[in-house]
């Protein structure tokens, strides 16, 4: 179950205890390629029930992550990231009273945050089943891609009923922003600013898990 979870990259494991949970997944691409990523991951809609589970040692038979476990776990995943090549400026924020967590980093090529998330899985931060490469972009070609993802379903039918409504409410958005005007994607899913430069994906997790919905995207720069 926490490798699912984590396919949205970073875990926050009371998330596995809760199923109202939003999760924005960032980029801003400048036009030579460089540019800022950033994850949050927010549970403040459910921050009463956290903070009465936070005082549990378990519940459903699973163990409740201490507040210092979860800061362990941020700040490894952010030393991880700063010894990437091409990534700089990895930030982390922690707000445990409204139960939100933030990573943000600069990168030289989008292909940066692949490896990123590789380090971490081999560093076991992430599950095995993690997919990491997830963007790409040729700047020749005038292109940025969203890689497809694979399905989770087999893991998903395999779970208890009450393992699966954590994913009842939980939404997930990603937004790619972009210094170029974009001339065309492939998934119409995505939302087009006015502008032209900026998509945004919006999506239950569930829907993400079963593929109902797809991530994969192809972007067409002008």
């Amino acid at each position: 179950m926490k490798n699912i979870i984590t396919l949205f990259l970073l875990c926050f494991p009371l998330l596995l205890l809760t199923s109202c949970f939003d999760i924005l997944d960032k980029a801003s691409v400048k036009a030579d390629g460089t540019g800022e990523y950033t994850i949050i991951v927010n549970a403040s809609k459910s921050k009463t029930r956290l903070a009465s589970i936070s005082k549990m040692e378990t519940i459903n038979g699973k163990k409740v992550p201490k507040k210092a476990e979860i800061e362990n776990k941020i700040s490894e995943a952010a030393r991880i990231f700063k010894a990437t090549p091409g990534i700089s400026n990895v930030k982390t924020t922690m707000d445990f009273d409204n139960y939100i967590i933030k990573l943000s980093c600069h990168f030289k090529k989008i292909e940066n945050i692949n490896a990123g998330l590789e380090q971490l899985k081999a560093k076991n931060i992430l599950g095995k089943m993690i997919p990491t490469q997830i963007y790409g972009q040729n700047l020749e070609k005038k292109t940025f891609t969203r890689n497809k993802t694979n399905t989770f379903k087999a893991d998903y039918d395999k779970m208890s009923k009450a393992d699966k409504e954590v994913f009842n409410n939980a939404k997930y958005t990603s937004v790619l922003q972009f210094e170029n005007t974009v001339k065309s994607q492939s998934n119409s899913s995505y939302l087009l600013s006015p502008n032209r430069k900026a998509v945004k994906l919006e999506a239950d997790v569930l829907d993400l898990i079963l593929q109902k919905k797809q991530m994969q995207n192809t972007i067409i720069f002008q």
